[in-house]
């Protein structure tokens, strides 16, 4: 047996055809897919823990008020603005952080070598 491959009719021939023949309209769905982008960071724990605990110089303050706006214009969906300020809390919180350790390193190295003295004599 030799299967035939049926073509698509033409309306003209579709015309003629007995309407048990018709083939049912089948409603078409269209997906629209956007560009994935990458997520927005705002560093928002990493801000609230350098705010609460890290915080030299304000560092830490000047990070959380950026992580705010960057989480603010996400919202609104101003992805470039979101990103200049995430970036900018990333630096802030990246210069409190190292600036709290260091300051942290050299009063302990201070305490242990005897030229801070806690105690009183």
């Amino acid at each position: 047996m030799e299967s035939k491959m049926t073509e698509p009719l033409l309306e003209n021939e579709l015309a003629s055809l007995p309407k048990s023949q018709h083939r049912p309209e089948v409603p078409s769905t269209t997906i629209t897919l956007g560009t994935a982008a990458l997520p927005v960071r705002d560093h928002f724990l990493w801000s609230l823990f350098n705010f609460a605990y890290c915080n030299f110089c304000c560092l830490g303050f000047l990070a959380l008020v950026f992580s705010v706006k960057a989480r603010d214009q996400k919202a609104l969906g101003d992805i470039y603005s979101a990103n200049h300020y995430g970036s900018t809390s990333k630096a802030l919180n990246l210069a409190a952080t190292i600036l709290s350790v260091l300051m942290f390193v050299i009063v302990f190295g201070l305490l242990v070598a005897g030229v801070i003295n806690i105690h009183p004599k």
